[in-house]
């Protein structure tokens, strides 16, 4: 339904003339023959894409990829070369850090200046003034040129006036990576409370356990194209066997995800079982919980095959064999609560090697990081 859609992406260009010099451009401006001398970079080609009313989007991509410049199309702050982009909402960015900001003018200042620009009264600004002063959190530099502020306070500022408006539709750009932890957090916590509220985002971040976290869907853009529409863990999967395979597989990879298009929009069937198993426990187990626990032990279940697997291509070294022992060495694949366990593989070198660390990740059923180790400190790993 129409109604449903906060965005809607039709085959978006965007393309740039570059030259070789400042010469080349006068030339070709005055050329009686209108002679070229540029060419064309195509930072955007033919993207395509929706995004519904209550949705978190989030968009990867290696830099350069073109994350920045569509954002700043769905703002109104670019105009593509070709396609066209429908937006229904008010819509509330936080793209580049202090973009729109006078240096030279107070935080007060430029809070007034960009709040009316969202679409704010005076008097609106005027009620929410408190508010905005203490999410930025930056005490007395309020009152001082911006140009005197760090990076992070021009975040702060940034984000308070961003989210001050009630947005439809919110689109953060990497931004939130400035702030310190503390600060993330309660950006954090504010786009939880927007999302509660039906609001639309729209979320680029280098961040996977981000994108995972906030997001419903996610694309992944690169030079330009988008390869990737899905779930986050698939497309988060994907993007990183892209960023860490050699060079000659990228296009290999790239060719295989354009020749199925939709294969991450299909819902992954092995996920969704360990997710109804998940609540079934819930429902049905959780009363016998308790009798059970004081018989309860760890035990090797053959039948339980990981079916979401993603293989990375080789970098000089394979893992073979990861496995979960107890502290005696019997191979586990169902554990209990409270017990120790080792987490164990090897390793075949097919070059030679040095410093090298072992380290592993354990995530949720949804591909969110909670907890790792490495063997080393950077620096410190075997000379093999």
């Amino acid at each position: 339904m129409i109604d449903d859609i906060a965005i809607k992406v039709e085959n978006i260009t965007k393309t740039y003339r570059l030259y070789d010099n400042h010469a080349d451009r006068v030339k070709e401006a005055f050329h009686p023959l209108r002679k070229k001398y540029h060419h064309n970079f195509n930072a955007l080609n033919d993207v395509d894409f929706e995004v519904r009313k209550g949705e978190t989007l989030g968009i990867i991509g290696r830099n350069g990829s073109g994350k920045s410049t569509l954002l700043q199309i769905v703002c109104g702050i670019l105009k593509p070369t070709s396609g066209s982009i429908q937006v229904n909402g008010r819509i509330s960015a936080l793209l580049e850090l202090g973009m729109g900001f006078n240096p030279e003018f107070t935080g007060i200042q430029n809070l007034y200046i960009n709040a009316s620009i969202l679409g704010l009264s005076q008097e609106e600004i005027d009620k929410r003034l408190d508010d905005i002063i203490a999410f930025a959190d930056i005490g007395d530099f309020i009152n001082q040129p911006v140009k005197s502020y760090s990076s992070g306070m021009v975040v702060r500022l940034a984000f308070a006036v961003a989210i001050s408006v009630n947005p439809d539709i919110l689109v953060v750009d990497e931004a939130l990576a400035v702030g310190d932890e503390a600060f993330q957090r309660k950006c954090f916590a504010r786009i939880k409370q927007i999302q509660e509220q039906g609001g639309t985002i729209l979320f680029v971040s280098h961040g996977a356990g981000i994108v995972i976290e906030l997001c419903n869907r996610a694309l992944l853009l690169d030079q330009g194209e988008l390869l990737i529409a899905g779930e986050p863990k698939q497309v988060i999967s994907q993007y990183h066997r892209m960023i860490f395979a050699p060079q000659n597989r990228i296009d290999e990879l790239k060719k295989g995800w354009r020749e199925d298009p939709n294969r991450f929009n299909r819902v992954n069937d092995e996920t969704e079982h360990a997710k109804n198993e998940c609540k079934i426990e819930n429902t049905n187990q959780v009363k016998n919980r308790e009798i059970k626990r004081s018989t309860q032990q760890s035990y090797y279940m053959p039948n339980m095959i990981p079916k979401s697997t993603v293989y990375y291509e080789k970098r000089g070294a394979v893992i073979n064999n990861p496995h979960i022992t107890t502290i005696n060495g019997r191979q586990v694949n169902i554990l209990v609560n409270g017990e120790e366990y080792i987490y164990t593989y090897s390793v075949f070198f097919e070059r030679p090697a040095f410093q090298v660390r072992f380290g592993m990740m354990i995530k949720t059923i949804s591909g969110l990081d909670i907890a790792g180790h490495v063997s080393a400190p950077f620096g410190k790993g075997i000379d093999t």
